[in-house]
């Protein structure tokens, strides 16, 4: 980590706050607890306690890793469906393969995100490629659910391959900040993920002692992630640490400040910037499935069984092992 890097001083800065914004207060923080998904590989469960009335239009966030595995450790997930709404999967360090039933797919990594909109229903796969099941090595990543309106439940499946040089990028007013806009709009900079719902991701880097302070969509909901490191959000500057969530309420600014010392390993702080327009119809979760209703849940059950979201293809992509 950081992903993509580039000198803050050549950005364009994101401009000073008009006397008439305010800065959104942190409204609670939480911290995520571990776990292990797909065939075993570690997760921070960033959104475990929180409301989902406070996510909303978000669902699910696990930040995977950071963990430097040896060989023969790396662990991904197998075949499964999905129906309802879309993956977002953000590699910081070392890489993951995609393969899905529609014929998307890919190797990303190293500040590359795969946008996989699972609409009426899709089958995917996401693992380490062979070589680093063989190699061992470092792997950090975010895998970000985004809900899609009832309208858009059973849209045609998607995949969008964003390589890391092609998101936006900004500098804070002080050059000590990093923002990549991976979708939507920061300070006029948009990101080049395509979304169905309204919303705004983004990774900070914060240098030791900088503090970012961006404009916001008031009609999006705040959150800050840390992906690493130390450091403060809100006007009161609430302690913040890897691991934890802040919820923001109302207001026209987001603001994320640095502490001064951090950690050898993580020399700066680095956080997850997500806010959307929240959706504000009826969820229904169940494993792989996100609906407005149980029937439209069961009868995504149906669907799966029945293969209508299509089939693995001959050859298909497989978790590597080293024997």
């Amino acid at each position: 980590m950081p992903a993509v890097t580039a000198d803050t001083l050549t950005l364009p800065r994101i401009p000073a706050p008009a006397a008439t914004e305010s800065q959104r207060p942190v409204r609670s923080v939480t911290t995520g607890p571990r776990g292990l998904e797909g065939e075993g590989f570690p997760v921070v469960r960033a959104f475990a306690g929180v409301s989902p009335a406070e996510l909303d239009p978000f669902i699910h966030l696990d930040q995977m890793g950071e963990v430097e595995y040896a060989p023969g450790e790396p662990r991904g997930t197998d075949w499964h469906p999905h129906r309802g709404f879309e993956t977002v999967t953000y590699m910081l360090d070392g890489r993951f393969a995609h393969q899905d039933s529609h014929g998307g797919g890919g190797l990303i990594g190293d500040g590359a995100t795969q946008w996989m909109t699972a609409g009426a229903g899709i089958l995917h796969i996401e693992t380490p490629p062979a070589e680093l099941v063989a190699s061992g090595g470092l792997f950090h990543g975010i895998q970000l659910w985004v809900n899609l309106p009832r309208s858009d439940k059973f849209s045609a499946p998607r995949y969008q391959s964003i390589e890391g040089p092609s998101v936006g990028l900004l500098s804070s007013a002080d050059g000590g900040a990093l923002v990549r806009v991976i979708a939507g709009d920061v300070a006029g900079q948009a990101g080049p993920g395509r979304t169905h719902t309204p919303i705004t991701v983004a990774h900070a880097t914060i240098q030791p002692g900088a503090r970012l302070d961006l404009p916001w969509n008031r009609d999006f909901n705040a959150l800050v992630y840390v992906l690493s490191g130390r450091g403060g959000a809100g006007p009161l500057n609430h302690p913040l640490h890897q691991g934890q969530l802040a919820v923001l309420g109302p207001g026209d600014r987001v603001t994320v400040a640095a502490d001064t010392r951090q950690e050898s390993r993580h020399p700066a702080l680095e956080v997850l910037l997500l806010g959307g327009r929240p959706i504000r119809e009826p969820v229904f979760q169940y494993g792989p499935f996100v609906m407005n209703s149980k029937s439209e849940i069961i009868t995504a059950i149906e669907d799966f069984n029945a293969g209508r979201f299509g089939s693995v293809p001959p050859g298909a992509l497989r978790p590597a092992r080293r024997d």
